[in-house]
């Protein structure tokens, strides 16, 4: 599905490369991310900068009204536009413009650090296809996403899913798979990490990456609930459409967090 492998390979930074040599490709899908995308390509040069081979950023921007691709574009990162508003689209979007042989799928308000990205690296050296890794939020968290948090890393690592935000694999078990599945609008890193598995060794890493908690403070538990209850209600077919995923694809509220730094 992805890849013409006899291309010419730019890094990040613009240092060229041989396509047979093998390179890393930071992929990561935004919507009207202006105020995060800075902090999120910042962090992956810097991670990148002491990485022993090439790697480039490619930030998939899917039909922003802001100045997010213009913020990643002066920073160094090649900017794809797209125009699915659904975010396995955009991800593969990216992935298609992509010349490595590593793809990390990054989430444009997610924080890499060395320790993660080495940690992967190193399991796909080992021979694991894929994997994801723990997730820390920022800022403070509501009382009730506190105590759900350690559950839900813990069903992470136990059932071997990668939480959306980060998500990592090799090109050529991305190929295999046939990337992301784009008629879900729904936890589609649920179903790219249960098709990995299948395919090898698929890993969630005690290292981890720090993602945005503003989804957890801008919807109270009870919202919460209610949104997932009626996804529920509707089935199998409610992650085909994106009616009913506010939560995902809505108009983005304040982040509350935000008020209480001043930020």
């Amino acid at each position: 599905m992805i890849g013409e492998c006899f291309r010419e390979i730019i890094g990040s930074g613009g240092n060229a490369t041989d396509p047979l040599n093998p390179m890393i490709s930071f992929i990561v899908p935004a919507y009207n991310e202006e105020s995060l995308i800075a902090h999120t390509v910042a962090a992956l040069n810097e991670v990148g900068r002491n990485l022993a081979e090439p790697y480039e950023i490619i930030v998939a921007d899917d039909d922003s009204s802001d100045r997010t691709a213009a913020v990643a574009e002066e920073l160094g990162a090649r900017v794809v536009r797209a125009r699915h508003r659904q975010i396995a689209a955009t991800r593969n979007e990216g992935a298609r413009a992509a010349a490595g042989d590593k793809f990390f799928f990054v989430d444009a308000d997610t924080l890499v650090n060395r320790d993660v990205i080495h940690a992967a690296l190193q399991a796909m050296r080992d021979g694991a296809v894929g994997g994801g890794s723990t997730i820390h939020f920022d800022g403070r968290l509501p009382t009730w996403a506190r105590l759900v948090h350690p559950a839900f890393t813990f069903a992470c690592r136990v059932l071997g899913m990668a939480g959306g935000c980060f998500l990592f694999c090799t090109r050529e078990a991305f190929d295999a798979v046939g990337g992301f599945d784009e008629e879900r609008y729904w936890a589609e890193e649920v179903v790219m990490s249960r098709a990995l598995g299948r395919m090898g060794r698929f890993v969630v890493l005690r290292e981890f990456v720090l993602t945005s908690g503003r989804k957890l403070r801008m919807y109270s538990g009870a919202e919460m609930l209610t949104i997932l209850f009626r996804l529920t209600l509707r089935g199998n077919n409610a992650v085909h459409y994106r009616k009913g995923m506010e939560l995902w694809y809505g108009e983005r509220r304040p982040d509350p967090g935000l008020a209480e730094t001043g930020d």
